[in-house]
């Protein structure tokens, strides 16, 4: 008996989706759940043992404990709301109903997205190679906030930082840098 090209494939993929179905099932390893514990560690050790200091400039320099979990999942969510925003953006500038003046608008708005994600990912590279585990780079529009996991804190780097990041993003916008400890 011959059966049809598209038959054999149905069951094909049929059959692999049994497969991998049985396999996540008996898998010993269940990530999901833990991945959520994970999360609501992060965050409880992100609101632990905050400590405030102000360096000559009067600009904020807070110190806490953290782990590479908060750093990422802060990472991930401010590309997620970027990416929301741009997306937002992208169906202005695409429609047709609405005056140039709206689309030009929206069209300069991802544009300077785009800037301030390139100026965050440098600013964060520059921080890392001055000698710092990592760095979260979050500008907001209002104010520059900066993330540096380091051993101590100190005054004299948050100023070398804040200057470094008046260099690359001006002098208009206020900057607060947050110390994190290693583990």
């Amino acid at each position: 008996m011959l059966l049809k090209k598209q038959t054999v494939w149905l069951l094909t993929m049929l059959s692999l989706v049994v497969v991998l179905s049985v396999y996540y099932i008996t898998s010993p390893e269940q990530k999901g759940s833990d991945f959520a514990a994970v999360q609501e560690e992060g965050k409880e050790k992100q609101d632990q043992e905050t400590a405030s200091t102000e360096t000559e400039d009067g600009e904020a320099v807070i110190s806490s404990t953290a782990s590479d979990e908060v750093f990422e999942s802060l990472r991930l969510k401010l590309d997620e709301e970027r990416s929301k925003m741009k997306e937002e953006l992208t169906a202005i500038v695409a429609s047709t109903d609405l005056p140039n003046e709206k689309r030009n608008e929206a069209y300069d708005k991802i544009q300077h997205l785009d800037d301030v994600t390139q100026k965050e990912s440098l600013l964060e590279t520059l921080i890392v190679a001055m000698g710092y585990d990592d760095a979260l780079v979050r500008a907001d529009g209002e104010k520059v906030l900066i993330t540096v996991k380091a051993q101590e804190p100190s005054a004299s780097a948050a100023n070398d930082i804040i200057q470094l990041v008046r260099t690359e993003m001006g002098n208009l916008q206020p900057v607060a840098v947050e110390f994190q400890a290693k583990k």
